[in-house]
């Protein structure tokens, strides 16, 4: 009797380790997918091995897919929601939408209701803002920026403005397509990320 006393109460105390970790949902493209790079040297497996190292017991679900949209992060966010259940939503998508010359418009209201259904779902979420090369345009850069800048002020949301900030265009940190990060520049995406992310664990 008393050794199963024991064992319920031990199997009580991983029950309730287990139910205070927190899961960290990164619904992303390849930019967040490590495109061109084993998985291991992406920024996300990087977040996850610094929250390993620190205090914050959290579990990061990376559920980006290279080429993925707006939009397509929008129909998939309802399902992986009810999967995960997650604590934080980390909204990194819209590269794409960009690279297709796809509405700025169309962009900020499927990044909105994606905000709203997290939100609805119980989560706290983090947006990361893109920003397009000049070679599409002044008009163009500025809508998309906008998208971005005008969401997360609407929506009260920790916002990263651009991922790329001191990555783009600079030498050995993009690979050969200029468009995905190098490995180098991995650590350099989570610092960008960690200072707004931190306070939200």
């Amino acid at each position: 009797m008393r050794m199963w006393l024991r064992g319920g109460v031990l199997a009580a105390m991983l029950w309730a380790q287990g139910a205070l970790a927190g899961t960290a949902l990164v619904v992303g493209d390849s930019i967040s997918a490590a495109f061109g790079l084993e998985t291991s040297q992406g920024w996300v497996h990087l977040l996850q091995q610094r929250l390993n190292d620190g205090e914050h017991d959290y579990r990061v679900v990376n559920a980006s897919i290279s080429g993925d949209t707006s939009a397509g992060g929008l129909a998939r966010l309802p399902a992986l929601l009810s999967e995960h259940e997650p604590d934080i939503v980390i909204i990194e998508l819209g590269g794409n939408d960009g690279l297709r010359g796809q509405p700025p418009a169309q962009l900020k209201r499927n990044l909105a209701a994606m905000a709203e259904q997290a939100q609805q779902a119980g989560a706290k979420v983090l947006l990361l803002g893109m920003r397009m090369p000049p070679n599409l345009g002044q008009r163009y850069t500025s809508a998309f920026a906008d998208a971005f800048d005008s969401l997360a002020a609407e929506k009260g949301l920790p916002y990263v403005p651009f991922l790329l900030e001191g990555i783009g265009g600079v030498q050995g940190m993009m690979q050969a397509d200029r468009v995905h990060p190098t490995a180098q520049a991995q650590e350099l995406m989570l610092d960008n990320v960690w200072p707004v992310l931190e306070p939200l664990l």
